[in-house]
């Protein structure tokens, strides 16, 4: 993880980078960003509290979720944070009311394409109404930072947020025409891991990202923050499983079904639609078993739920002496796994987490 940080930061001088809390939560994950010098980009009281309490100073906290309630505001900026995130008006006028004098960022609604998790229409409002938001929050005392958007997770283009950069420059030009100046862009997240497909190297995606911010605000170069959360600890993670069955379905299909003692209900989500294929390896008590002859396999979990089911289209071979007992670890399993585990759905408990330094 402090590798794949300083990496991102290296590929982006001055760029404030604000980790995205939710990617991984683990207390040592953040206390080891902290230490490193990172930001964070909260969505809720209580990763407020756990970045605090690891050390990160409030001024490095961007309560970056546009859906909060007026308490959650009230008690973040009673700890210190004056970096919002907003998308709507009753939220702007909570933000006045709860958290005066603070930084608002308005986040727009961008085409994600070339993500593998496109966002929707559920965060972000239209350039225009973000233009009317930004003055509003100025008339009512609060600093309109800038414009902040989301390119997708894992977004796999490197000119992904190049669009959205040409919306928030011309956001930033309308009002600076107004007397409204807006010092900030928000990239959000969608720098990608390494799963496995090949990606382009991170250099490439910041080329990108400069020629855009140049293109499309020229003289009036705007501070940039990004908030990544995948790129920095997707691949530090093993997620180690055991096979639970080994079965066939027919006679005539060749695939073997291959249960796993975790599936989609703990800890991988990210398996819905196959987005995700993680890299496998196996083993059987300590000993590889990735060097013999391999088969064509269904992957699936143990619950009694007929969606969870991790890979059927997705071509998988394992090795044809598989069996209950053997390991098969999930590598880059690092981003949205146990903080996506479940409350012990059908009686299986949420994922552990060990920290190896």
């Amino acid at each position: 993880m402090r590798d794949r940080f300083t990496a991102i930061r290296d590929a982006l001088p001055g760029v404030g980078i604000f980790y995205a809390v939710k990617a991984n939560p683990t207390p040592e994950v953040v206390e080891l960003l902290a230490a490193e010098g990172c930001s964070f980009d909260v969505a809720s009281p209580n990763e407020i509290d756990l970045c605090l309490s690891k050390g990160a100073a409030p001024g490095t906290i961007s309560y970056s979720n546009p859906i909060k309630k007026a308490r959650d505001i009230a008690y973040a900026f009673g700890r210190g944070v004056r970096i919002f995130v907003s998308d709507s008006e009753q939220d702007v006028r909570a933000l006045a009311e709860h958290a005066p004098g603070s930084s608002v960022m308005l986040r727009i609604q961008v085409d994600s394409k070339g993500s593998t998790y496109p966002f929707g229409k559920k965060f972000g409002c239209s350039p225009e109404m973000a233009t009317d938001l930004l003055r509003l929050a100025a008339e009512l005392g609060l600093v309109p930072l800038g414009v902040a958007f989301h390119a997708g997770s894992q977004q796999l283009s490197v000119d992904g947020w190049d669009g959205a950069i040409a919306d928030a420059a011309e956001i930033t030009a309308k009002l600076r025409a107004e007397g409204v100046e807006l010092s900030t862009v928000n990239l959000g997240g969608g720098l990608p891991a390494g799963y496995l497909d090949p990606l382009p190297p991170l250099a490439e995606y910041a080329a990108g990202i400069k020629a855009s911010l140049a293109r499309h605000f020229g003289e009036f170069a705007p501070k940039v923050m990004v908030e990544p959360g995948r790129a920095v600890v997707a691949e530090s993670g093993v997620l180690r499983s055991e096979v639970v069955l080994v079965a066939r379905k027919s006679y005539s299909d060749e695939r073997r079904w291959v249960f796993l003692d975790i599936g989609r209900y703990g800890g991988l989500a990210e398996t819905e639609g196959e987005a995700i294929a993680y890299p496998l390896r196996t083993s059987r008590k300590g000993v590889s078993l990735d060097e013999g002859p391999r088969g064509p396999v269904v992957i699936a979990g143990p619950t009694c739920d007929a969606d969870d089911v991790l890979y059927q289209n997705t071509c998988y071979e394992l090795p044809v002496e598989l069996q209950a007992g053997d390991h098969v670890d999930l590598l880059c399993a690092g981003a949205y796994t146990a903080s996506y585990s479940s409350v012990a759905f059908n009686g299986f408990e949420p994922l552990a987490t060990y920290c190896v330094r």
